[in-house]
């Protein structure tokens, strides 16, 4: 007989007053979904919505009227590396005719591989999809003229004679290429431009060489531009890219080298051009040409236990060792409420029981049963003194009590921080718990799919409760850490543990 559908769990609901509204920068009609909490335009909509965010290859900025472009150096020292943001190019309208009266810029959709950007006071729209050499804007009727200024000298320039592609040259020895879908004509200043009335695309790309094969490689692909990016998740051990795209022609983006180990190109869906190259944090980013990439990686066996096994002459100085640990499991002196420390508790003991199964013995799996029941239960149950799961609806996740009014608590938990890793901790204690004791596991199975959902949610009605892969990015391949915080440096990750 079939076992009765899960039914989704949510913690007790739950007011924060310490995270951010985010009807400021986001569209209405996005507002009523749970929203990203790490995702990577997040400084988009923190604050003030103007520090900058890394969109493969550039580093952009937004203004309430304006954004702006950086092909990003690097600085590094023995501690830390990040990009550093300078203003290359800024991007407004001149005087419009009916501006709207608006105080922000807004999202108005994003997906896995992109986010679409309003400046509602300046008739632009914005297209940023991860990976595209072109940045490509739209500039709606009733525009009186285009405003690019940079903080460089503009050395020269040139155009073509239809007027839909200029060549600048900045003081930085940077070269850029700016092209539209009908004729601009732009007056050029000491480090400003100027146009005249204008509605469409305008596209900027930097030559990151000079070699004249950059040139010719993006004027073929100029006519083609994607505007959002998803990642479908149709196999086990892979991931399918679809870029949606507009215009005519082939799409030109940009694969790190991660993606380029894992791409497939058997079914001749992309093709890899290696010499077109731009400088990346990840490392070169190598022109890929197609709308459809198909990336996979070896299979990987999931396993309670050691993968190469334990020699039998090594258990018994194993089991004593772990006699000892067993012997010192106590849930009464677990002083700790951070559910980063509590966790890591729950997690080793949980170990412990593994190791006791790996070594044939079980005389020390109760001892861990019945710690890992009275340690895990009481956060299930909502009965833990001094803290506790909550589910807030703002944004839409799984906060703590002490995190809901105070954000440095629990390591920035009630702001959206580490739940990858400190959900994990419980995650497998309570998945170990459910395998010596199915019958718990049963019971609680609809509060451990909860946690889970809240960072691993694919998406779908059934954990509509939660965002997509809360902290995991789907380009850059690994997890980020930071949450609803503001960071100049953009994302960021405390270690490659917790990755």
């Amino acid at each position: 007989m079939a076992e009765p559908p899960i039914l989704p769990f949510r913690f007790p609901l739950s007011e924060s007053t310490v995270l951010p509204d985010p009807s400021r920068f986001f569209s209405p009609d996005l507002l009523s979904s749970p929203l990203p909490t790490n995702s990577f335009f997040q400084n988009f909509v923190l604050k003030n919505g103007d520090q900058p965010e890394y969109i493969h290859p550039y580093l952009i900025k937004l203004s309430s009227s304006s954004i702006s472009l950086c092909y990003p150096s690097r600085f590094a020292n023995s501690s830390i590396i990040y990009q550093v943001f300078k203003a290359d190019f800024t991007i407004s309208a001149l005087n419009i005719a009916n501006p709207v009266p608006q105080t922000s810029h807004v999202v108005s959709s994003f997906s896995d591989l992109s986010v679409t950007v309003d400046l509602p006071c300046s008739n632009l729209r914005f297209f940023l999809v991860r990976g595209s050499p072109f940045i490509t804007g739209s500039v709606s009727r009733g525009t009186a003229g285009v405003s690019i200024s940079t903080i460089h000298k503009i050395v020269s320039f040139s155009c073509n004679t239809s007027l839909t592609k200029y060549t600048i040259k900045l003081s930085n020895n940077q070269e850029w290429i700016i092209y539209a879908s009908s004729p601009i004509r732009l007056t050029i200043y000491i480090s400003h431009m100027a146009s005249g009335p204008f509605s469409g695309l305008i596209r900027f790309a930097v030559l990151p060489n000079l070699d004249p094969k950059y040139e010719a490689i993006l004027d073929r692909f100029s006519s083609c531009y994607p505007v959002s990016g998803d990642a479908v998740f149709t196999k086990s051990f892979g991931v399918v890219y679809k870029w949606n795209k507009k215009g005519w022609g082939d799409l030109l983006m940009l694969a790190h080298p991660l993606h380029l180990r894992l791409l497939s190109i058997d079914g001749g869906d992309s093709t890899v051009l290696d010499d077109f190259r731009y400088k990346g944090i990840d490392g070169d980013l190598v022109g890929v040409v197609g709308d459809v990439w198909k990336l996979k990686t070896n299979p990987i066996s999931v396993t309670w236990h050691s993968i190469r096994g334990i020699g039998e002459d090594s258990y018994p100085e194993i089991i004593s060792a772990l006699c000892k640990d067993v012997e010192r499991l106590d849930s009464r002196s677990v002083s700790t409420t951070s559910p980063c420390f509590y966790g890591k508790l729950i997690a080793r003991a949980g170990r412990l029981a593994l190791i006791a199964e790996e070594v044939c013995y079980p005389d020390a799996i109760p001892a861990v049963r019945q710690f890992l029941k009275d340690t895990i239960e009481t956060w299930l149950d909502g009965n833990f003194s001094g803290n506790g799961f909550l589910y807030e609806g703002r944004w839409g996740g799984i906060i703590t009590k002490q995190g809901s009014s105070h954000s440095d608590a629990d390591f920035g938990f009630g702001c959206y921080h580490h739940h990858h890793y400190h959900l994990g901790y419980f995650l497998y204690g309570i998945a170990v718990l459910a395998k010596i004791d199915p019958a718990w596991g049963r019971k609680y199975r609809p509060q451990a799919y909860s946690l889970m959902a809240d960072f691993m949610n694919f998406g779908g009605s059934a954990n509509s409760n939660y965002t997509r892969l809360r902290c995991f990015d789907l380009y850059k391949l690994h997890s980020w850490v930071g949450g609803l915080t503001e960071n100049f440096k953009c994302r960021w990750e405390k270690s490659a543990e917790h990755k």
